[in-house]
C-alpha cells in the first residue's frame, strides 16, 4: 500500500508533528487544561485551570518568551476498588505556549487558589513602553 501526503493539510502536518516528537511528549500532552492570557501594560496575567492540585504539584518555567506549566495528577484510587467508570485524568502534563514580547523570569509571581491558577508575568524591562522627554534647544 502507498501513502500519499498532502503537506499542506492540517490532518498531514499533525501526523509530521507527532512523529517528531519524543515518545514521553504523548503521555504529558494526554492532559489538557484551559488557559487565559490578558495582556497588561506592563506584562500578562495567566490564569490556567489546575483543579485538585497542590503547589507542589507544579513547576513553571519562564525562558524568553515561553511559559511552560508542568505537573502531575496522581491517582487516589486504590488497586483494589471496582470502578464503573473513571473519568477523572490523572498523570504527568505539560503545557507550553509563546507570548508576543521578552519576560521577566525573575519578576514573576504565581498563585494557586481553589484550583485556578494564576501567574503574574511582567515583560523584561526591553520590552516595556518608554516615555521619551522631548525638549528644545
Amino acid at each position: 500500500m502507498t501513502l500519499y501526503i498532502n503537506p499542506f493539510s492540517n490532518r498531514a502536518r499533525r501526523m509530521i508533528e507527532r512523529m517528531a516528537e519524543p515518545e514521553w511528549a504523548d503521555s504529558e500532552r494526554s492532559i489538557f487544561f484551559p488557559v487565559d492570557v490578558k495582556v497588561e501594560e506592563d506584562g500578562f496575567v495567566v490564569t490556567a485551570l489546575l483543579p485538585g492540585l497542590q503547589p507542589e504539584d507544579l513547576s513553571i518555567q519562564i525562558i524568553n518568551e515561553t511559559v511552560s506549566i508542568q505537573g502531575e495528577i496522581r491517582d487516589k484510587s486504590q488497586a483494589n476498588e471496582n470502578y464503573l467508570m473513571q473519568e477523572r485524568p490523572h498523570g504527568k502534563f505539560c503545557r507550553t505556549f509563546t507570548l508576543p514580547a521578552p519576560l521577566d523570569s525573575a519578576g514573576t509571581e504565581a498563585s494557586l487558589e481553589n484550583g485556578v491558577l494564576t501567574l503574574h508575568v511582567p515583560k523584561a524591562e526591553e520590552a516595556r513602553p518608554k516615555m521619551i522627554k522631548v525638549t528644545s534647544k
